[in-house]
């Protein structure tokens, strides 16, 4: 249980950096960045999984490229869900959910934590 509340709060830190660092992203606060986290969890464990095997044919075609399209669709979606934090655009959601996955990626090889 603690672990989990270690990768929410890790996430919404990681979110408000990218709210900072990406132009049409907005998070007003701690509180939203940790709700946008938790149902981002949840979209990533419910609705990824289907949206990934509805689109194999696609993410073959592109080597594997669409996935980026899948994660920013899934940021996108919990943006919209929760108040406080703002996605202006697929672009926007393209390039914040990028950068996200990078943040994590370091993070992972930094400290061996996350996801």
């Amino acid at each position: 249980m603690i672990a989990l509340l270690l990768h929410l709060l890790l996430t919404a830190a990681l979110i408000l950096l990218v709210a900072r660092m990406v132009s049409g992203v907005h998070v007003e606060g701690w509180g939203s960045a940790f709700l946008v986290a938790i149902v981002l969890g949840i979209v990533n464990a419910i609705v990824k999984p289907i949206m990934i095997v509805l689109t194999i044919p696609i993410t073959i075609l592109t080597f594997g490229l669409f996935l980026f399209v899948i994660n920013a669709l899934m940021l996108w979606l919990a943006a919209s869900i929760v108040p406080g934090v703002k996605v202006e655009g697929f672009g926007a959601a393209l390039l914040g959910a990028f950068v996200l996955s990078i943040l994590n990626l370091l993070i992972f090889l930094v400290f061996g934590v996350g996801s």
